[in-house]
């Protein structure tokens, strides 16, 4: 199919990115790898299609204080493989390997993803986990949004109209990590997804962080289960129940690729891997 009619605005500067953007139903174009099948598929019909893509103020990857700083339009391939990442915030790295594949990886954005807000996609999930920080601009000035606060359901995000996601800060991160993916093929959507942390003190657990993807209409942070390993031995048991409790916070669609008992049962077999090999790393 083709895209139905849409006028089209190349922006040459933010400010002028932010204006377009205030117009009825206008969307932003950056990597393009998901809003590009939309409008061909037409499940997405904007008025406007602002392309941000020489906004190069938004494309930058840096550490500031203890955090990295990365621009919305950076691509997800600079980041997989920046040496800083992997080595402050491993986690993102080893997601980024997940998402799509690497010619996919090369086009698509940051930002983009974050604001395509797919329930099953990596991204939105590790920023929960990693409590990331959201800066988002328009005319009248910027704010900050949690990740926890910026997604709102499947495609919906805390963004209204004539804003723009331009910035997410990530705390860096030291400890033990792991991603555990179930697709139906490779390279697939995650039917359920798990990103764990922790940060031992021998075999005590000092913190543990865990979100879902898959599994509900937004990325879920088992929080009930990372309080149950802070601050006890992290034993088989003490993950085993981790796990569970994991599980129980979902609230995962059922569908033709897989039934919702299913994810959540998933759900905590994932997490049971992801965090005995985040223990591991640790």
């Amino acid at each position: 199919m083709k895209a139905a009619p849409f006028e089209y605005l190349r922006a040459t500067s933010l400010d002028e990115a932010i204006e377009a953007l205030g117009t009825p139903d206008a969307r932003a174009l950056a990597g393009g790898q998901s809003l590009v099948p939309l409008l061909n598929l037409r499940q997405a019909r904007p008025s406007l299609v602002v392309d941000i893509n020489r906004l190069d103020e938004l494309s930058f990857l840096r550490k500031e204080n203890g955090r990295l700083e990365i621009g919305a339009l950076t691509r997800h391939r600079a980041v997989e493989t920046s040496a800083v990442v992997r080595s402050e915030i491993p986690l993102l790295a080893e997601a980024l390997g997940h998402v799509g594949h690497v010619a996919i990886r090369n086009r698509g954005t940051i930002g983009g993803s974050l604001a395509h807000a797919d329930p099953a996609a990596e991204l939105p999930a590790v920023m929960v986990a990693l409590d990331a920080d959201f800066t988002v601009r328009s005319a009248s000035g910027e704010r900050t949004v949690a990740a926890r606060d910026f997604f709102l359901g499947p495609h919906r995000t805390a963004l209204g109209r004539g804003e723009l996601l331009t910035r997410i800060s990530v705390p860096s991160h030291r400890g033990g990590w792991a991603v555990e993916e179930l697709s139906r093929r490779s390279r697939d959507l995650a039917l359920v997804a798990v990103f764990a942390t922790v940060t031992m003190t021998g075999e005590v657990c000092e913190s543990a962080r865990i979100a879902v993807a898959g599994a509900g209409p937004t990325p879920i942070r088992a929080t009930a289960a990372e309080a149950s390993l802070t601050g006890g031995p992290m034993t088989g048991d003490a993950i085993a129940l981790a796990a569970e409790l994991a599980a129980a916070a979902t609230d995962p669609p059922g569908d033709l690729h897989a039934p919702a008992d299913y994810r959540r049962e998933m759900a905590a077999v994932l997490t049971r891997r992801a965090l005995a090999r985040a223990k591991e790393g640790a």
